[in-house]
């Protein structure tokens, strides 16, 4: 992240400021002290004007470059990050099992039947990446449907880009509330300010 910030000709306070957090936050995620949210990821892939894949997967990962572990990695990166961290002091290799379980598990079955009472935005943001497209689309369904709170749909903008025109339609025949389309133009909005 170091490196994109500074090809960028940016601050770490200037780069916390387009993302809406502190030098200090900017400054562990270049240091690998902590990692981002996935949410956070998306918004410093659109500072850098790169896909999230090219964010965390672009070239050899050293600890200035390391963004956040993500599903989105693949294993031979996963693998070179998971060593580069141990053999400074930091053990992943939790993490990067549950990410390999989850890339190879199909989440739809489980969404299919789900209630999602429990799901919030936040959690959604954290299971996002782990989705496949068909996981995405039950989402989206169930709540065009109104079986599920309209809300999981706001950490979902990102992925939704390509939907507008459908989100707007459901929003105009009743199906989604106004505020969805007020969401969807505000992070419009956002991005390309960036």
């Amino acid at each position: 992240m170091a490196r994109r910030r500074k090809e960028a000709d940016l601050t770490q306070a200037g780069l916390a400021e387009q993302l809406g957090l502190t030098r200090q936050a900017v400054s562990k995620y270049e240091t690998g002290e902590s990692f981002p949210d996935v949410s956070i990821l998306a918004r410093i892939a659109g500072v850098f004007g790169v896909s999230l894949d090219e964010l965390i997967g672009a070239g050899d990962p050293g600890i200035d470059d390391i963004v956040v572990l993500a599903p989105s990695l693949k294993p031979s990166v996963l693998g070179r990050l998971t060593g580069r961290l141990a053999a400074q002091g930091i053990d992943i290799s939790r993490v990067a099992e549950l990410v390999e379980y989850l890339r190879g598990t199909d989440l739809s079955p489980l969404l299919q039947s789900a209630d999602c009472a429990g799901l919030d935005q936040e959690l959604l943001a954290r299971l996002l990446p782990f989705l496949d497209t068909g996981a995405k689309e039950i989402l989206l369904t169930k709540t065009m449907e109104g079986e599920w709170d309209w809300r999981l749909l706001l950490p979902m903008l990102p992925y939704l880009e390509p939907l507008t025109d459908l989100l707007e339609a459901a929003v105009m025949d009743g199906a989604l509330p106004q505020e969805l389309l007020a969401a969807v133009q505000e992070y419009s909005m956002k991005k390309y300010r960036t």
